[in-house]
């Protein structure tokens, strides 16, 4: 039964946990100018963000605020200069 369980852990629940990590340390790093897909499929860039919140530009004249944790993922290489 033990071995049963440690199959299920390490196959199922640790690579789950690693994902989650991995999702919320790149939230937490989040910041003005990274261009991001949500879990919708919208892709916009970071104009402004807080705590649970972020507001991304999808055109020229158009914001949305969606909830931080919406964000699926950030598209590697398109962030804004310094």
């Amino acid at each position: 039964m033990v071995a049963i369980f440690a199959i299920f852990y390490f196959l199922l629940i640790r690579p789950q946990r690693k994902e989650q990590d991995k999702h919320r340390q790149m939230l937490e790093a989040l910041k003005k100018g990274d261009e991001v897909i949500t879990a919708g499929g919208i892709i916009g860039q970071v104009v402004h963000a807080d705590q649970d919140r972020v507001t991304i530009k999808t055109a020229e004249t158009t914001r949305l605020v969606i909830e931080r944790a919406r964000i699926s993922k950030v598209v590697a290489g398109k962030t804004e200069g310094p």
